[in-house]
Order: structure tokens, then C-alpha cells, then sequence
């Protein structure tokens, strides 16, 4: 048989036709899957705009709230719990939903924005234990600008509700982590120190704040440190805290003493704390005691964990060193602080926070009971001081919580101070 006879009988054969139909009707569909999935990946490269925020981003829980913000008519949420503090002292419960994982839409500024928030089962926070995380965003159009605005809103809206109070951080691994719960913020007044005493370092520090240019034009690093020494329960740590209240300043608590804490992980701890932030070191005296006391136990100079006092030093005056930092020391025995620690450069402000004078005892008094007449403060400071000339800030607050309503006991009563 010809070929071409052969041709003109599978033409004819109708099993055959219906099968190269088949198969071309296959490899159209085909051709036309791939062209579409090329389109659209042609169209979301030209045409759409994506943001992915991972969870250990800064941003991340700014994100949440904004999400939970404009996306009411979800109906795939999530709770946060929170406990607030009213100015009466009552805690109530506060119930925030959010957006759970999964696909959200958001209608902004005449735009509709995709909101996926997805969560990785198989990766956790070897820290806290919670999964990886991620909100990406996708919108028509290419301009960025759109995301700088979710962002800048999302960053306000944080700022607002913790507008009033002091947030403080605490080292979890290689970040600082949130501590609790912002606190409100302590009025400056409501700590009582020596005459002068608050006012020369709340005026060094807004002095550093203020002048970033002149530490650059003369080479001096842009760097401050303070150590506040005496004895306990004087006010170092209160009065730490209302100056972060003060200036509008978080705090960032970190443990020298602890012993997963490194020489590297100090360093980079230091060099990513929070903007606006005060890093506080409390009773330093307690990681490592001094070279001429070390002489009697030389392992204690090694310190509790594996920070080495040479790191620490490189940490607050090495070439690694970062800038635009105010680190706080606090110690009860500065005689055991090593000399190379203190030196300046590493604490450029010393201040002694001592037992309470009469001055402080008398403002303390007016403090507690301000409808009384000085002339009662100044019997109260008396009789404080014929009991003891060693009173702390915190005994005496101790003594007036005790007679609260009652400005005449506590001034009959001052032995009871000492028990």
C-alpha cells in the first residue's frame, strides 16, 4: 500500500481522530496553563507589589495591631490577653482579636491589600518557644510608597498606646525582648534625692542627648556612663527609672551575671539595643570583684559565666564599641569595682546616692502627706534622724505606708523604723 494511501486511511479511521483530538485538546490545555501561570507571574512582577515581614522583625507585632486595626470584618482571629492598670489600682483584662494565619483583605486608601500571615509548624523560637511567623503584603500597582505608610501608621499606632509609659526590655538571646507589660511612667519628683543631686544628672544627660555634634567635630565617642553607688534602698534604681519616664526613655536590663551570657553576645546585645534607650547594668560589683580583692579568690574575678571582665571592657570602650549610648551602672560596694571598669571613658558621671538627709526626709514627708505644714516635715526629719542617721529612702517609705492617713503617728512612731 502507498504511504499516501496509508495517510487517507488513518484519516478516515475514526478511533484514530478521536484520539489526536484528545491529544491535542491535552496539549492546548497545557499551553494554555503555562501561559497563564507565565502571565501571571509576568503581571505580579510588573503590575503588583509585595512586602514579607518576618516575625523577628521590630515591626512584626506593630504589624499585628494595625492588621487587627483595619481588618474588623475578618472572621479568622486571634486573641491576645493583656491586663491593664487603672490609676486606682485595679487590674482589669483586656481581649485584643487579631487576624489568625491564613489569607485577610484590607481595603486602604481606596487600594485592596492581600494580607497573608503565615506560621511555620516545623520552626520554633528556641527562646520562647513560639513558631516562626511571617505577614506579607501584596497590592496592585508598583509605588512603595503605600507600604511606608502602613508602616508609619503602624509605628504610630504602637506609640500610642504606650504613650505615658516606660517600656522595659530584657535580653532574650541575640535581641531584646519586651518585659512584661509598659509601665506609666514615674514622675521625677517622686524620688527624693539629696538637694542637686537629680537635677546635675538629669541636666548631663539631656546635655548628651542634645549635642550629637559636638562629640563628632572634636573625635570623642558619642557615648555616655553613669554609676550610681551607696547603700541599699536609696534610690538608684528608682530614680534610674523615673529618669527614663523623664526623657521619655526605654529601659533595657541586663544581667552580668548570667551564664549564658558571652563576650560576643554582650557586644552585640549593646550595639542593637532599642533607640531612646537606657541599658541598665544593676549591682555590677556582683560579676566581678576587683584585681587587689581577686588576689584572695582568684576565680571569683572571672565572673559567674562565660563574660570575661576584658570583654566587658572592650564592650563599654572598644574599637567595637557602639555610639549614641547611655549605659547606668548601680552597685552597693564600689570598693570591689575594679578601677580599669570605672575609669572615664567607660563612667563619665560617679554619683554617691546615700542614706536620707534632712532635707530629704522633710520632702519625702510633705510628699506623703502634702496637706501637713513644713513645720510637721521638719519635726518628722528630726525625730528620723535622733532614731538613726542611717535611714534608707525605702525604709521610710516602708514607715509612711504604714501610717498612710496618719502624719502623727508616723512622726510619734519613728522607732519602729529601725525594727
Amino acid at each position: 500500500m502507498p504511504f499516501s494511501d496509508f495517510v487517507v486511511a488513518l484519516k478516515d479511521n475514526p478511533y484514530f481522530g478521536a484520539g489526536f483530538g484528545l491529544v491535542g485538546l491535552g496539549t492546548a490545555l497545557a499551553l494554555a496553563r503555562k501561559g497563564a501561570q507565565i502571565g501571571m507571574i509576568v503581571f505580579r512582577r510588573h503590575y503588583m507589589i509585595t512586602l514579607e515581614v518576618p516575625s523577628r522583625d521590630k515591626s512584626y507585632q506593630w504589624l499585628l495591631s494595625w492588621i487587627g486595626h483595619y481588618a474588623k470584618s475578618t472572621q479568622h482571629l486571634s486573641v491576645e490577653t493583656s491586663y491593664l492598670q487603672h490609676e486606682s489600682g485595679r487590674i482589669s483584662t483586656k481581649f485584643d482579636f487579631i487576624p489568625s494565619p491564613g489569607n485577610h483583605f484590607i481595603w486602604y486608601r481606596r487600594k485592596w491589600i492581600r494580607v497573608e500571615r503565615n506560621r511555620e509548624k516545623q520552626m520554633v523560637d528556641l527562646h520562647t518557644g513560639t513558631p516562626w511567623e511571617s505577614v506579607t503584603f501584596t497590592a496592585l500597582g508598583t509605588n512603595r510608597e503605600i507600604f511606608f505608610n502602613i508602616l508609619h501608621e503602624a509605628r504610630e499606632l504602637a506609640l500610642q498606646q504606650q504613650e505615658g509609659k516606660t517600656v522595659m526590655y530584657t535580653a532574650m538571646g541575640a535581641e531584646w525582648r519586651p518585659f512584661g507589660f509598659p509601665r506609666r511612667r514615674r514622675p521625677l519628683g517622686s524620688v527624693v534625692l539629696e538637694e542637686g543631686v537629680s537635677e546635675r544628672i538629669v541636666q548631663d544627660v539631656k546635655g548628651f542627648i542634645d549635642n550629637p555634634k559636638w562629640y563628632s567635630e572634636r573625635g570623642i565617642p558619642y557615648r555616655r556612663g553613669y554609676l550610681l553607688y551607696g547603700p541599699p534602698g536609696c534610690g538608684k534604681s528608682s530614680f534610674i527609672t523615673a529618669l527614663a519616664g523623664e526623657l521619655e526613655y526605654s529601659i533595657c536590663l541586663m544581667s552580668l551575671s548570667d551564664s549564658s551570657l558571652s563576650d560576643d553576645r554582650l557586644n552585640h546585645l549593646l550595639s542593637v539595643a532599642p533607640q531612646q534607650s537606657i541599658i541598665l547594668l544593676e549591682d555590677v560589683d556582683a560579676a566581678f570583684l576587683s584585681r587587689d580583692l581577686a588576689k584572695q579568690n582568684p576565680t571569683a574575678y572571672q565572673g559567674l559565666g562565660r563574660l570575661t571582665f576584658s570583654g566587658l571592657l572592650n564592650a563599654l570602650d572598644g574599637v567595637a564599641s557602639t555610639e549614641a549610648r547611655i549605659v547606668f551602672m548601680t552597685t552597693n560596694h564600689i570598693e570591689r569595682l575594679d578601677p580599669a571598669l570605672i575609669r572615664p571613658g567607660r563612667v563619665d558621671v560617679k554619683q554617691y546616692v546615700g542614706h536620707c538627709t534632712h532635707l530629704q526626709l522633710a520632702q519625702m514627708f510633705l510628699r506623703f502627706y502634702p496637706e501637713e505644714p513644713s513645720a510637721a516635715a521638719e519635726k518628722f526629719a528630726t525625730a528620723a534622724l535622733a532614731a538613726s542617721d542611717q535611714i534608707s529612702a525605702a525604709q521610710v517609705q516602708g514607715h509612711f505606708m504604714l501610717h498612710k492617713t496618719d502624719p502623727g503617728a508616723a512622726i510619734n512612731n519613728m522607732q519602729i523604723i529601725l525594727v
